[in-house]
């Protein structure tokens, strides 16, 4: 993947695209064993992300901690790692709401993004013990994820890890892994795309089928396909097409999507074209039908070849909305130079969609030090724009045009029960009832909570307070939405666009308190039955009373009954606060639940240790359990200790779980663990338990 010239430095353009995976040999986005300060090959237990070659594997020696693998000799059970890599969170349903501001389109351009979460090769399958992590949270602005990367130093085919997908799927966003051929001068060979494309006696492609297989059994939605090495001749693009259509075929009872990057033209030679066009056309569509279900287009892409490019799709019989438009924010993030007009402009239909290259950039541009509130700041102003507030995005001119002043946001809340904890997948400590219960950072984005994706819609006459997720405390994992500042004048906190089915017994909870420097607060639930009367309107809401908090208390539920706005459908839901006195205020929301009754899950069983490991005075261990019955929401892991408290060992969506570095409590016989299936309430099961014998 190379780019369009632009005026970055030379290194920044040999780096980017293609070299970008070179370039992951760099320091890591997300701790993981080596940051935790144990070498990857001192953790024998510890499961990493999959990747691998098609088939042959490099000349030489694999560098410390990579492991080099054939796909074409994986099989699910040689898969050791399997269980800890498996998703299982289904692709959740969404719906448009009528959008926040009027220059948002619902219908038109969407967005793909290309990230890269760490290294290739020693990225942990689920989380690890640092809070600096690229955690994602604006799932409402896109319509499809790429887990990127892929070296020819580590392997070329990536299955994207289960917190990732399981976070995407939660709000409705598919995920790809990535199929990366890279061009010889970052050491591609072109007998990797032999071997990809190779063809059985029978005429089949047995990695395509391989490529599904991989797909369906860690539970992810297809592949990004980025074949870049030159040398190729028609015959192998040939093979190439007849591949992405068998890949597509053996998919398809999946659910499976494929897109295809601008790169291999139907010569077999590399030439990025910046449009869909006669040279790359028999990869998006050939004479038989589709072949791919979109394309990304390289970064080449001029006003006049996108403009051209849609009205292929549409000879085509194709919607030009699958037509990524690349966008690299790698080096600039939102001072990127892009002619936006060229993709959505403001004045009539959009071109195209557009695809984001890197938008990682929102972490990795800030200093060393930096802490999760400051990461999801500058990622709130990169999606919802400066103003911090998708009713105003701003961005009409040549500046940033955020993505909430282009595409309508998306929205998963149709049915009950619905709860969220603001929970962005990582945090200093892990909280629970409003206590900490582990001091130690974390992140595994599969624990990440629905979060409200206008960020952040505030209404008032008067001055507007400030909303942010902070994790300077939490009701329950790792953060709560915090607002602060004046609110001597009502202030309406809009939250969630909805379609949640409401009846007599239907109730919206509350767990709330005040910070110590805030002065009272008066709160309100604010439900709409009724969607916005146009884009860029409130919704019309009435306010049911909650209560005033006054300082000094600490953490409190409330609840509210819905009484004679139902029967009805929830429309959109907030909360409204006014200030007593004039004074500033602190007010933490750290859980909003709505529910008809509240629920528990069955209990998991069989907790058993499945593999143990001793290093330094402490034990490595892989654990399996036995799915609860009924729904689940996640798992978490504790540790009982002698005295008869709990702490926090980590959580999943799964069934296995990876511990790392237990050591033993004064002279306890044995440690025990316990695990617990969680409710979509965050109610908790009891326990299934085993000691681990000192």
């Amino acid at each position: 993947m190379t780019h369009r010239p632009l005026p970055v430095p030379r290194r920044r353009v040999l780096l980017a695209g293609a070299g970008a995976a070179a370039a992951l040999f760099g320091p890591s986005l997300t701790g993981g064993a080596a940051a935790a300060g144990r070498p990857r090959t001192a953790d024998p237990l510890q499961p990493y992300a999959s990747y691998w070659f098609p088939d042959s594997t490099p000349e030489g020696t694999p560098g410390d901690g990579v492991v080099w693998r054939s796909l074409a000799a994986w099989t699910p059970g040689s898969d050791r790692d399997l269980p800890f890599n498996t998703a299982t969170v289904p692709l959740a349903e969404r719906f448009t709401p009528v959008p926040a501001n009027t220059s948002a389109r619902a219908g038109q351009a969407r967005i793909s993004a290309l990230v890269a979460f760490d290294h290739t090769a020693g990225n942990p399958s689920q989380g690890s013990a640092s809070a600096d992590t690229y955690a994602p949270t604006h799932w409402a602005y896109l319509d499809e994820l790429v887990f990127w990367g892929g070296s020819s130093g580590e392997g070329l085919i990536l299955a994207p890890n289960a917190p990732v997908v399981d976070a995407a799927h939660r709000n409705g966003v598919p995920v790809l892994g990535t199929v990366f051929l890279p061009p010889a001068a970052y050491g591609g060979q072109l007998r990797w795309t032999r071997d990809l494309v190779r063809k059985d006696a029978a005429g089949r492609f047995p990695l395509a089928a391989k490529l599904a297989q991989v797909a369906a059994a860690y539970g992810f939605d297809g592949w990004f396909v980025n074949a870049e090495t030159g040398g190729g001749d028609a015959a192998l693009a040939a093979d190439m097409r007849g591949f992405l259509r068998a890949l597509r075929a053996a998919g398809a009872r999946h659910g499976l999507r494929v897109t295809w990057y601008d790169a291999m033209n139907r010569t077999g030679q590399v030439g990025w074209q910046g449009a869909l066009n006669d040279l790359n056309r028999p990869f998006f569509q050939d004479a038989a039908g589709p072949v791919a279900d979109s394309m990304f287009v390289d970064f080449r892409w001029t006003a006049r070849s996108l403009a051209d490019s849609g009205r292929l799709a549409g000879q085509l019989g194709r919607n030009r909305y699958e037509l990524w438009a690349g966008i690299d924010v790698e080096s600039a993030g939102w001072d990127t130079r892009t002619d936006w007009d060229a993709i959505v402009p403001a004045g009539r239909d959009h071109v195209v969609s557009y695809g984001f290259y890197r938008p990682e950039w929102t972490l990795t541009h800030l200093p060393e030090g930096r802490t999760p509130g400051e990461f999801h700041a500058a990622d709130d102003r990169f999606w919802s724009g400066e103003a911090l507030d998708p009713t105003v995005p701003g961005g009409a001119g040549g500046g940033w045009r955020a993505p909430a002043a282009v595409v309508a946001d998306r929205s998963v809340l149709t049915a009950l029960p619905f709860a969220t904890t603001f929970n962005t997948g990582h945090g200093l400590r892990w909280y629970e009832d409003g206590r900490a219960v582990s001091d130690a950072p974390w992140s595994h984005l599969g624990l990440q909570d629905v979060l409200p994706p206008r960020r952040w819609a505030v209404r008032t006459a008067g001055a507007r307070p400030e909303v942010s997720l902070d994790f300077a405390s939490a009701w329950r994992g790792g953060s709560s939405l915090l607002v602060r500042g004046a609110a001597g004048a009502p202030a309406t906190l809009e939250l969630f666009p909805a379609r949640l089915p409401a009846g007599a017994e239907t109730v919206v909870g509350l767990t709330h308190r005040l910070d110590p420097s805030s002065g009272p607060v008066t709160v309100e639930v604010a439900v709409a039955l009724r969607e916005a009367p146009a884009p860029g309107e409130p919704a019309p809401y009435a306010f049911l009373p909650v209560g005033t908090l006054e300082p000094g208390g600490g953490w409190r539920t409330d609840t509210v009954r819905l009484g004679s706005l139902v029967p009805g459908t929830v429309r959109a839901l907030g909360v409204r606060l006014t200030g007593r006195g004039g004074g500033a205020v602190a007010w933490r929301l750290g859980a909003l639940a709505v529910h008809d009754r509240a629920g528990s899950p069955a209990a998991p069983a069989g907790l058993r240790v499945t593999d143990r490991a001793t290093a330094d005075g402490s034990v490595d261990l892989r654990l399996r359990w036995e799915r609860a019955a009924g729904p689940v929401r996640h798992y978490e892991l504790h540790r009982q200790l002698p005295d008869g408290t709990r702490t926090f060992l980590g959580g999943t969506c799964g069934t296995a779980y990876y511990v790392r570095g237990l050591r033993r409590a004064a002279d306890e016989p044995a440690a025990r663990l316990e695990v617990r299936a969680v409710h979509e309430l965050f109610t908790s099961s009891a326990p299934a338990r085993t000691d681990l014998p000192w």
